[in-house]
């Protein structure tokens, strides 16, 4: 598509395949990332290889890792291997399939302010807590950096899916 104006010829289709629309999947399991760019959607693949990663986040006394890294090593540091977060945004602590999920984690969730669920765990020698948020958070950015290396600059910006079942608060958290 060319527009030309007042003898001024500019290329609009250039303009517009530069753009990139970048989406995040956050799922409870696995999370991917994907860029809408030249009339195409590529998923793009992980430092890894793979085109999803793991929505696992893990601390240790070194470091925090995320995705593959943390499901890695989840035999060896189960009590501060953390997922599912994702099931647990919007929820309350005492909710009945909060309870029923967490017989079956290995991670530790207690009750935070205003009966929500938070994550304790330890990390670099210290007992730690975070909002289920803040670790779906950590997940996000590491998609967004994923993105950012394949694209080679900064996102600013992109859709992120949420299932249908979140409402309004739970989306803008």
């Amino acid at each position: 598509l060319s527009l030309k104006i007042s003898g001024c010829h500019s290329n609009l289709s250039l303009r517009y395949r530069i753009m990139a629309a970048v989406g995040i999947d956050l799922g409870t399991t696995y999370s991917c990332v994907g860029v809408f760019m030249n009339d195409r959607v590529e998923i793009i693949a992980n430092d890894q290889g793979n085109r999803t990663t793991p929505s696992y986040v893990a601390f240790n006394e070194d470091e925090r890792l995320i995705g593959e890294a943390a499901k890695n090593q989840t035999a060896m540091n189960p009590a501060n291997t953390v997922f599912d977060a994702k099931r647990l945004i919007g929820r309350r602590f005492n909710d009945r399939e909060v309870q029923q999920d967490m017989l079956h984690y290995s991670f530790k969730v207690v009750s935070g302010a205003g009966d929500k669920p938070v994550i304790q765990v330890q990390h670099k020698g210290e007992a730690r807590t975070f909002q289920v948020e803040e670790i779906s958070g950590m997940v996000l950015q590491k998609m967004k950096e994923t993105a950012e290396s394949y694209l080679g600059k900064d996102v600013k910006k992109a859709v992120i899916t949420v299932p249908a079942y979140f409402g309004l608060a739970v989306s803008d958290s």
